[in-house]
């Protein structure tokens, strides 16, 4: 990422395609309900007391009434205020959780942090203070070479989940690629964990109901041994760093002691402008009616991209988009490395960003973490459909300088 900053600064007199963007597209809808939700902050006695103020390390009551009151009429739940946690972030969740309860114990024993389908979110890389803590498992996949897709599914042969385990760490849907485990496959993670007294945390800062990135039907999964992790990011506060941790209380009073001692609380003025687009009921509205439509819509520009400009005689494929605001593609046999196709790449004015980070704590060497990239959902219609005719040029000139048998071991893989 900040190679890709310095190239944008570099290049201010070129027009460059960015599909490497994190940061969600503002939609005009989701905008005006922050600014009316900010206007009547503003204007109420309730100012004052929000940022004028320390509050309690758990979160701002009355957003915490609103997740609570939401949640347990949404899916039918029994949750109390001492079943959530509110964080500056999701991503600071997974650093309380991962040193306390990943890393080294009293004793000197290691405790792993396991990511059971790799790739996934880049960000778990710098989680722990203890980078050999982490550990991620190869995954199996599914693929359909005729349509120019697959899809990565939890390798249970090799998964383990011990009494070393700390906890398990998985996102879904998923960044980078867009995968959403199944129910079936989420229950066998947590029932491995379960024997062990291990925590599951499920980062579903893509998931319902805000900001309901899911492009296929999923319902969130709640287990005495499972924390939902959502975040207000990708529903148009990534500003404004909410993060949100419901489940068990043993697990949440962890996480609170930990964040009283490091930063005493998240943003009060974000929670109390959330709460307000929560508990109307505006935010979720909006959420399906709006911002999944958008980011569908846009996987769907792609997909006619690939098919319209891509060889159809290249191995590549496109993992299944299920969710998410990122399209993950993987060409295997790819005669350079991700990183080199994403320099040249940049010649052509696209920048994308290489697949290698996403697999943290994977520990074998496999050729297939450098032969994926991630391409944003965040940019104009045009500018997937040229970049992927940019990217195909690539592509296509790659494959044709590779020897004619080393191609056929690749179509047939």
């Amino acid at each position: 990422m900040k190679d890709i900053i310095e190239t944008l600064r570099a290049g201010q007199g070129q027009s460059f395609i960015n599909l490497s963007a994190g940061n969600p597209v503002i939609l005009p809808e989701v905008e005006q309900l922050w600014r009316d939700c900010t206007a009547d902050l503003l204007n109420s006695a309730e100012y004052g007391e929000v940022v004028c103020r320390y509050g309690s390390s758990q979160g701002y009551e009355p957003f915490i009434e609103a997740v609570l009151s939401d949640f347990n009429q949404r899916y039918g739940l029994t949750l109390t205020e001492r079943n959530i946690l509110v964080t500056p972030g999701s991503q600071s969740l997974y650093f309380f959780a991962a040193n306390a309860f990943g890393g080294y114990t009293a004793d000197g024993q290691l405790r792993d942090i396991v990511l059971p389908l790799s790739p996934d979110y880049t960000g778990y890389g710098g989680v722990s203070l203890y980078p050999e803590a982490l550990r991620a498992y190869k995954p199996a996949l599914d693929i359909d070479a005729a349509a120019h897709s697959f899809k990565y599914r939890p390798d249970f042969s090799q998964l383990e989940i011990t009494d070393r385990t700390g906890f398990v760490l998985f996102s879904r849907p998923c960044n980078p690629t867009g995968n959403v485990l199944t129910d079936d496959e989420v229950h066998r993670i947590a029932d491995l964990a379960a024997p062990q007294n291990v925590p599951v945390f499920v980062d579903s800062a893509y998931a319902p109901p805000y900001p309901a990135l899911n492009f296929t039907e999923m319902t969130p999964i709640f287990r005495k041994n499972m924390v939902h992790c959502l975040s207000l990011s990708k529903a148009g506060l990534p500003g404004e760093r909410i993060g949100i941790a419901l489940g068990d209380e043993s697990i949440i009073q962890v996480l609170q002691s930990f964040q009283t001692n490091l930063c005493i609380h998240s943003s009060r003025y974000g929670q109390a402008i959330a709460a307000r687009a929560i508990a109307s009921g505006a935010l979720a509205t909006l959420a399906e009616t709006v911002i999944r439509p958008y980011y569908r819509n846009k996987f769907a520009v792609l997909e006619e991209s690939l098919d319209q400009f891509m060889p159809t005689t290249a191995p590549w494929y496109l993992h299944r988009g299920e969710g998410a605001i990122f399209a993950w593609l993987w060409f295997d046999q790819l005669p350079a490395t991700d990183r080199e196709l994403y320099q040249q790449l940049k010649q052509y004015g696209v920048i994308v960003v290489p697949g290698d980070p996403f697999f943290p704590g994977l520990q074998e060497d496999w050729q297939h973490t450098r032969q994926c990239i991630r391409i944003s959902l965040t940019a104009t219609d045009a500018e997937i459909a040229q970049g992927i005719q940019h990217l195909a040029t690539v592509v296509t000139a790659l494959y044709q300088q590779q020897p004619a048998t080393t191609a056929a071991v690749a179509m047939s893989s």
